[in-house]
């Protein structure tokens, strides 16, 4: 396998994966005998047909599809390692050849996190923290407020952050948004019109929500980084035991990761907040 790098601009990095055209035909042999043990052709038992007449029974498009979906994964892990990249996404394929014969070819989209520098962030989040800490006689200290705290990290961080990232995040939103709307028993179309606004628009907005998010998420991860702000495993238990039910808690449970991480985040902003 042969692959080749390349980094954009923004830090999207692009790796171009060629397959040797012996490897795929040795997949080919084995994913045509997979389908052999599940065949069920007139006259004969599952799994007893001849492998010729299974092979001549596969939809040519369907049999390239299987082949390449067994080959991704291991092919996109060998570029990964020989190009000594460390992604934070999945990959987005783009097929480039798929031809009997010959070698076959597909691009991979992904990022590595993106690097964050950090300015007097502690020293602007301190000055907006200090009223917060003023003792006026009859009023109830009012604490800074997760917006404003976010502004001056937005204004003292640098951070770009790669356009796959931003993508993907917008994907996901607009996938969010579908389900919901389909529950609420409406099309798309007619959700875009009861709101005002079309397919481009929404996207454009999420696409700035996203990319809001994910800088704030990376320079947290960032603050946390260097004030060492960990999560043990204790602190995980403890979120996973407060679900409000039991389909919740095995929810967290499969997800320990990412529950670390938001507990991380919110530890990050209660440590901004007491500056």
């Amino acid at each position: 396998m042969i692959s080749a790098i390349q980094k954009h601009e923004d830090g999207t990095i692009e790796l171009t994966v060629t397959i040797p055209a012996n490897l795929v035909a040795k997949t080919r042999e084995e994913v045509v005998k997979e389908h052999v043990k599940e065949a069920t052709l007139p006259g004969f038992r599952k799994g007893m047909a001849p492998q010729d007449l299974v092979e001549k029974s596969l939809d040519p498009d369907h049999l390239r599809e299987d082949i390449l979906r067994k080959l991704l994964p291991e092919t996109y892990v060998e570029a990964v390692e020989q190009n000594k990249i460390h992604p934070v996404l999945n990959p987005k394929i783009n097929v480039e050849k798929l031809e009997d014969g010959k070698d076959w070819i597909y691009k991979a989209l992904t990022a590595e996190a993106p690097v964050v520098t950090l300015k007097n962030y502690k020293d602007a989040v301190k000055k907006i923290t200090a009223s917060s800490k003023i003792a006026i006689p009859g009023k109830e200290p009012q604490p800074v407020s997760f917006e404003t705290i976010s502004k001056e990290l937005f204004d003292n961080a640098e951070v770009k952050i790669p356009n796959i990232i931003i993508e993907q995040e917008v994907d996901r939103l607009l996938s969010q948004t579908l389900d919901e709307v389909k529950r609420l028993g409406l099309t798309l179309d007619q959700y875009l019109a009861s709101t005002g606004r079309n397919t481009e628009g929404l996207r454009a907005e999420y696409a700035k929500k996203a990319e809001t998010d994910i800088k704030l998420e990376f320079i947290l991860a960032k603050i946390a980084e260097e004030e060492k702000i960990g999560v043990d495993e204790k602190e995980i238990d403890e979120a996973i035991n407060q679900a409000k039910n039991e389909q919740e808690k095995q929810n967290l449970a499969s997800n320990r990761y990412l529950l670390a991480n938001i507990i991380r985040q919110q530890k990050t902003l209660d440590f901004l907040k007491n500056l």
